[in-house]
């Protein structure tokens, strides 16, 4: 099988490229080919002509979103449209990932795929409306939607706590947003055998259990040995740019669904700590 995974250089598309094999992977990184640009999309698919894309590329910088919403807008939305399209002339299937932040955050229960859209944020909109276009442009496309992605290899919550517990006494961290921290060697093997399988539809694709981030922040601490204090405070006393869900937890039903299960969060937690100081 043929794969094309754009945006090869991010978190979840340096896990895929590692983790990938027994199949002809493909990978191109935002300079390689820019989602925005539908022209060059469309000519690096043509030519590879891939039994299927993996579309992790994105702007996920929830906040810069905010000031930045045509930018957003142009890579989320039109950047995947772009690839859809690229996607149907070519007779590719397609995965896009897709996030927690489609949803408001007032539910008291874990989304189902069922649910309604009601984004937020512009970075929730950007992706909403993303998903409701490449169900019009190609239905058979599957949306598989994560949620507080961790990896190593770049920017993540664990990776800005310990650099900050190694440096500080004390640190506070939002205990009144609830979610599922989702560690990316775990979403890409969940997506290779979402591609393996077929897959159509919306998922999603998050570790077992949830947790608020004060909670996670603390396991974090604790698992990497650390003295730090982490102390619970509320959203409003550490006001962001962007919106975030309150209650943002996905179901996990719809990837049981396609017979694939994650481990809980706390078991990847300590598989990201090996393997970021193995």
């Amino acid at each position: 099988m043929k794969v094309a995974i754009l945006g090869a250089s991010g978190l979840l598309g340096k896990a895929l490229m590692r983790e990938w094999t027994g199949d002809d992977i493909v990978g191109f990184s935002s300079p390689d080919v820019d989602i925005r640009d539908a022209s060059k999309v469309g000519e690096v698919i043509g030519k590879l002509s891939p039994e299927w894309i993996v579309l992790a590329a994105a702007y996920t910088d929830v906040d810069g979103c905010e000031s930045h919403p045509d930018l957003a807008f142009a890579v989320n939305r039109d950047g995947a449209v772009n690839v859809a399209e690229a996607a149907k002339r070519a007779g590719s299937k397609l995965i896009f990932l897709s996030s927690d932040y489609v949803f408001d955050g007032k539910k008291t229960a874990p989304y189902e795929t069922s649910d309604s859209r009601n984004p937020q944020s512009v970075y929730g909109r950007s992706k909403a409306e993303a998903e409701v276009r490449l169900l019009e442009a190609l239905p058979e496309c599957c949306i598989a939607r994560t949620s507080w992605l961790f990896g190593a290899g770049g920017k993540c919550f664990p990776d800005t706590i310990l650099k900050l517990a190694a440096n500080r006494p004390v640190l506070d961290v939002v205990n009144d947003q609830r979610g599922c921290p989702t560690y990316t060697v775990d979403l890409a093997r969940a997506i290779i055998q979402l591609c393996r399988k077929g897959a159509n539809g919306i998922v999603h694709v998050n570790n077992a259990g949830d947790c608020s981030w004060f909670e996670f922040a603390r396991e974090i601490v604790k698992a990497a040995g650390l003295t730090t204090e982490v102390r619970p405070v509320s959203t409003a006393q550490m006001a962001r740019p962007a919106p975030r869900p309150a209650y943002s937890v996905l179901s996990s039903a719809s990837l049981r669904g396609w017979g694939i299960s994650l481990p809980v969060w706390h078991d990847a937690l300590q598989r990201y700590l090996l393997e970021r100081h193995p």
